[in-house]
């Protein structure tokens, strides 16, 4: 059976103490759920976030990770670090990523490669661009994203791996796609890695959706067959908001 997700991406938001303030308040708040909670603070958060949660059952994952495994690379975090905190799930190739700091499919399946050696979990997010889904080409787009970071994988390597499908054109911007918009693309996702590789890898990879989730929408689109949960943003850094997305899944 696949995992249910429900991961908070925080993205440049919270100081130390609201971080832990919104920690505190989300592990009293926390229901009791099967499904795998995560939140990714930023980085120079994340030691604290560990400590913090060191007694609840949300896990702490990094919002990215550098390919190399240290050197010349001012500012990047790698994997031996982010493990030598205690994380070991890290968010690579999220759309903001890709637009502001210009990486690339083939940077991003470095990173994945990277991130399987040292045994972590990846968390890899893919998804079109409006024009994309304008011109119809989304589904291409979706494939070859898929295709040009992952598929050169070994198929044991797959249980190290959680999709984040997240149409570009809903995130932040207060669209969302409809959960008919969802499901059809991620029964798409599940059908390209069955031709890829098999059917029992595309059934039991987790497939999030990562666009706009709130919780008036969140029972809906959870309700579909092949969407296994959320990766969540705006929502995220809201402990009801949040809580409330997580009893939806």
């Amino acid at each position: 059976m696949r995992s249910k997700i429900v991961a908070g991406n925080w993205k440049m938001n919270k100081t130390l103490a609201e971080t832990e303030a919104l920690l505190t308040e989300l592990s009293a708040k926390l229901p009791d759920t099967q499904a795998e909670v995560m939140v990714a603070p930023t980085y120079i958060n994340l030691t604290a976030a560990v400590r913090h949660l060191a007694s609840s059952s949300i896990e702490v994952i990094a919002q990215n990770m550098h390919f190399a495994e240290s050197g010349a690379y001012t500012g990047e975090i790698s994997a031996d670090m982010l493990l030598s905190v205690g994380i070991d799930t890290a968010i690579i190739g999220h759309s903001e990523r890709r637009a502001y700091f210009g990486e690339t499919d083939e940077i991003l399946a470095k990173k994945v490669v990277t991130a399987l050696e040292k045994n972590m979990r990846v968390m890899f997010c893919f998804g079109e661009e409006l024009e994309d889904r304008k011109s119809g080409n989304h589904f291409s787009v979706v494939e070859s994203q898929l295709k040009n970071a992952l598929f050169s994988l070994d198929a044991s390597s797959w249980s190290k791996i959680i999709l984040a499908y997240e149409p570009v054109w809903a995130i932040g911007t207060g669209e969302t796609a409809s959960p008919e918009q969802a499901q059809e693309m991620h029964a798409f996702i599940r059908k390209t890695i069955t031709e890829a590789y098999d059917t029992g890898i595309a059934n039991k990879v987790s497939i999030l959706y990562g666009g706009s989730v709130k919780p008036a929408n969140a029972v809906e689109i959870f309700s579909k067959p092949d969407v296994d949960g959320g990766l969540i943003g705006g929502a995220a850094l809201v402990a009801d908001d949040f809580v409330a997305i997580i009893k939806a899944i």
